[in-house]
């Protein structure tokens, strides 16, 4: 047996949707859901050029954060040298 949408179905689905995201989201949720159902769509038809594209982009710079981890590691470092110089 089949299962059908009738009008007070899709409704009350749409319904639920709006309390669950509200009316502020609705645009964001809309618009992602486009864009996977688009890259679905290409990634089912075998568009790589896309993929390949993406891949060709440069990486982005490292962040203060990781930069900032790196500096104590050579403080220790620094600090084990000194020590061994000392001995």
């Amino acid at each position: 047996m089949p299962f059908k949408l009738g009008p007070m179905e899709i409704v009350l689905i749409l319904v639920v949707i709006l309390v669950v995201f509200g009316v502020g989201k609705l645009p964001q949720v809309g618009s992602a859901l486009g864009k996977s159902i688009r890259a679905f769509k290409e990634g089912q038809s075998g568009d790589e050029e896309e993929v390949e594209e993406v891949a060709a982009k440069p990486r982005r710079k490292q962040t203060k954060k990781t930069t900032r981890k790196a500096k104590p590691a050579a403080k220790v470092e620094a600090a084990v040298e000194d020590e061994e110089k000392a001995e």
